[in-house]
């Protein structure tokens, strides 16, 4: 793409002790709607999360997030949610909500490729 267009973002936390309100980056899900992309990177630092809590459920917590990732990308795996157009299923997946996964709020931004700034944005905030 050489023409700079305006996609959205969301830092993916983990949140192992939900009463405690402590959270580890564990990922980005950017939209662009120019350029037809939703996708999200996710990597989960097992000791950061076990540092906040040592019972924590590292595999409830994997699953949960590749059901996001799921329907970030509209894989049909991840259901009824998965078939919503890229903006419905983004805003459904960046809303408030007070579980072991949540995200940031939707960050604003403009790009070349919303490819290239989602790595980028995953390099430097969750790496």
């Amino acid at each position: 793409m050489s023409e700079r267009t305006v996609y959205e973002y969301a830092v993916v936390r983990v949140v192992p002790r939900v009463e405690r309100d402590e959270f580890i980056n564990v990922g980005v899900a950017l939209f662009c709607r120019r350029q037809k992309f939703a996708a999200v990177r996710i990597f989960v630092d097992e000791a950061k999360c076990k540092a906040i809590d040592p019972s924590v459920d590292l595999e409830l917590i994997y699953r949960h997030l590749e059901s996001f990732k799921w329907i970030c990308e509209g894989d049909k795996q991840g259901g009824r949610l998965a078939t919503l157009e890229q903006a419905e299923r983004f805003r459904w997946l960046t809303a408030k909500r007070s579980t072991i996964i949540q995200c940031s709020v939707s960050h604003p931004g403009i790009c070349l490729s919303a490819a290239d700034t989602l790595d980028e944005l995953f390099s430097r905030l969750v790496l």
